[in-house]
């Protein structure tokens, strides 16, 4: 009974480690791409922000120099 049965738990055993290292594996992949993702998210977001500060300066800085330009045709 014996002889039978230990091959199998020994079978088995090694079976449900390498499952066990595999869905490891896969898991520390997804959190991986997960902190990737975040992380190109933050990106993305604080370059948008950086992007949209300077046109707005340009705008305000175009706006300015037609307003100036304006006035001094009136004088």
């Amino acid at each position: 009974m014996l002889k039978i049965l230990f091959p199998k738990f020994v079978y088995t055993k090694i079976v449900m480690a390498l499952a066990n290292s595999f869905a490891s594996e896969h898991g520390q992949r997804m959190v991986a791409m997960t902190n990737a993702t975040d992380a190109a998210r933050d990106m993305v977001d604080s370059l948008t922000l950086r992007y949209n500060k300077a046109r707005q300066t340009a705008i305000t800085t175009e706006i300015s120099e037609i307003v100036g330009g304006s006035e001094a045709l009136k004088n």
